[in-house]
């Protein structure tokens, strides 16, 4: 860490550097994210890309007092280096450590925990209000980038900001879209000029002169308030947020530290929403970063000298995508939706082979789900494929839109279960829940990547209605040898006649095959229920059951509305009288640690399930 960087222990110490310091704070503070994400994995160019923003944000504003709303969030780690948290930086998304996102539980400097994207105007919008009611003078900065801006909940809280008159301040990071052209250095001066407090002063002075005249002033006002309409709308591209009520400014140089902060403390000073209209480069300072932002968005450890390599890890998302190019090959109804996750969800392949049939809908899942809904309608087989913390955002459509309607969309579920380092924000162990309420709705969990495939295409062959596969973050783990997936909604492991069974689906079945194998070894026998369709769950399992001694269920999700919760349930109504012991996540959320770490602490790995199973035999 840097001497200047040291020097920033708490809050608001930015303020006492001096000016000409902070060029070298900026590099210091980039060091710091570079080495660090090196170390420990993360967001890489995102946050090289607000360095300057962000030293600006500090020095102009006064926080707590003060509230800088940061959208999804994932750019906030020069925010935490000026907050008081740079002696623990090395900890970034540690076990125990600094979260990736903003977090409330870690800072007062944090004032929402975020970690999805588009909300920040709306939330910030909330907390000015409440400042307002409550007579605090605080201003409040929502931080949002052109990307968010594809979500539809940025224009209704923009929609809704625009009402009010007080400040409110909404940066735009503009580093990819090109939302306004830069029409060069006169739009830049006006701009600089207009967001002077003597501009403001002086047009209102004007107009309310003009409208003491007699008969004509009124009339001169409004000829003149059409005449500069008119000239702003020539001069400046983007006139959205000016519709929208906001007083528009830029584009300006993100990068430019004096700028910034000279533009930020007039900002400051106007007793109306703003918009202020930055742009910004990914990765800047870093030549990797730099020249593939893409792919130094969110990354594990890397090498900084030599740069993040392919890692040729061949997970599930990689497998999805490889299935949706061999079926689209043979089936030309099959088209593939991603809301703004091409590369994650494994589908660039995909929108190279088949471009005509590949749709990124921006950050919009909500848009995605009832696109879907249109497609299907229209004779397509929509497939749309999203992380499982991100389809939270469409419960409304999937009943709605999808399901209502019986129309066939299948769900790629990728991310469901424990995901890791991202945290509380993006854990996926939601999804099964939250389906569960779904009418219709058929749901397979895969364990192995062949089984994806196959319930891939069969769902495409099936009846009309909503699907859904979900599968892990990663790669497949052990697989008893002779495995060989049956297309059955279950398959029997073991011992048949044992009256110990044990249930799961998903990942999880690799963890029990291997406790099940020590178990035999100290002379427990077990039958092993593998649910390849975990919804709605086929009534022979619970037939099949109801005469055991001991159930125990293993499942990577919550506990409130599982599968388990639902098989304790068919079983109580078959008169079982054994033991049933659900070893499930607790209704809560899930702090950040590496994914396999998370699942020993959550007992759903081989020991935890072992554990859990003898613990409960030893009991009378």
């Amino acid at each position: 860490m840097g001497a200047l960087l040291q020097r920033i222990k708490a809050p608001n110490d930015v303020k006492k550097l001096a000016d000409q310091d902070l060029p070298a704070l900026c590099e210091e503070i980039r060091e710091t994210i570079i080495n660090t994400v090196a170390d420990n994995g993360g967001h890489l160019a995102s946050n090289l890309g607000v360095v300057e923003l962000t030293v600006a944000l500090h020095r102009v504003f006064t926080l707590p007092q003060d509230s800088i709303v940061w959208d999804v969030g994932h750019q906030s780690y020069t925010h935490k280096l000026l907050t008081g948290r740079a002696d623990a930086f090395s900890t970034l998304r540690q076990e125990g450590g600094l979260s990736g996102f903003p977090s409330r539980a870690e800072s007062v400097c944090d004032p929402f925990t975020t970690g999805h994207s588009s909300t920040s105007i709306s939330s910030a919008l909330g907390l000015s209000v409440a400042k307002c009611l409550d007579d605090d003078p605080g201003h409040v900065i929502a931080v949002i980038g052109d990307g968010a801006l594809t979500g539809g909940l940025a224009y209704e809280g923009l929609n809704n900001a625009g009402r009010l008159r007080r400040n409110l301040i909404v940066i735009l990071n503009d580093n990819a879209m090109s939302i306004s052209r830069n029409v060069g250095s006169m739009a830049r001066y006006l701009s600089y000029v207009r967001a002077k407090p003597a501009y403001l002063n002086a047009k209102d002075s004007v107009e309310a002169a003009l409208c003491r005249v007699p008969k004509v002033g009124e009339s001169m006002a409004s000829g003149v308030r059409r005449m500069k309409n008119v000239i702003k709308k020539n001069i400046f591209n983007t006139t959205i947020f000016q519709d929208l009520g906001f007083n528009y400014y830029g584009p300006f140089d993100g990068h430019d530290l004096k700028e910034l902060i000279s533009v930020l403390t007039m900002a400051k000073s106007i007793d109306r929403p703003v918009l202020i209209h930055i742009r910004t480069y990914k990765g800047r300072g870093y030549k990797y970063a730099e020249n593939d932002p893409g792919m130094y968005h969110g990354l594990p450890a890397f090498d900084r000298e030599k740069g993040a390599g392919e890692t040729g890890t061949r997970g599930f998302s990689h497998a999805f995508g490889l299935a949706m190019c061999t079926i689209a090959q043979e089936n030309k109804r099959l088209c593939a939706v991603t809301a703004a996750m091409e590369s994650g969800t494994g589908l660039s392949e995909f929108h190279k082979s088949f471009r005509g049939r590949f749709f990124d809908v921006g950050i919009a899942e909500e848009h995605a789900v009832t696109f879907c809904a249109g497609l299907a309608r229209g004779g397509m087989i929509p497939v749309f494929a999203v992380y499982s913390t991100f389809l939270q955002r469409a419960y409304d459509q999937l009943i709605h839109d999808a399901a209502l309607q019986k129309l066939k969309i299948i769900l790629a579920i990728d991310r469901a279960g424990v995901v890791g380092e991202d945290g509380r924000t993006h854990q996926g162990v939601f999804d099964v829940a939250f389906l569960r309420t779904v009418p219709g709705i058929h749901v397979y969990a895969p364990a192995y990547y062949d089984e994806l495939d196959d319930n891939l295409s069969d769902c495409i062959e099936g009846e009309d209605h909503l699907y859904a596969v979900r599968y892990p973050r990663g790669k497949a783990l052990y697989r008893p040898e002779g495995f060989q997936p049956s297309g059955k909604p279950f398959d029997v492991f073991g011992d048949a006649e044992s009256e110990i069974a044990v249930v799961t689906y998903g990942r999880l079945f690799s963890f029990a095959c291997e406790a099940m194998q020590t178990l035999e070894s100290q002379g427990i026998r077990c039958r092993l229920i593998k649910l390849n369709r975990i919804i709605p769950l086929d009534p022979g399992v619970s037939e099949m059951l109801k005469s055991c001694t001991s159930v125990f269920f293993f499942e990577e999700g919550i506990r409130t509305g599982g599968v388990a919760e639902a098989l304790g349930s068919a079983l109580l109504e078959k008169g079982f009288t054994g033991r049933y012991i659900m070893r499930c996540i607790e209704n809560g959320f899930i702090r950040h640690a590496p994914m396999f770490r998370m699942l020993e602490h959550l007992g759903l790995d081989k020991s935890g399930m072992l554990h859990t199973i003898q613990e409960n035999l030893n009991r009378k």
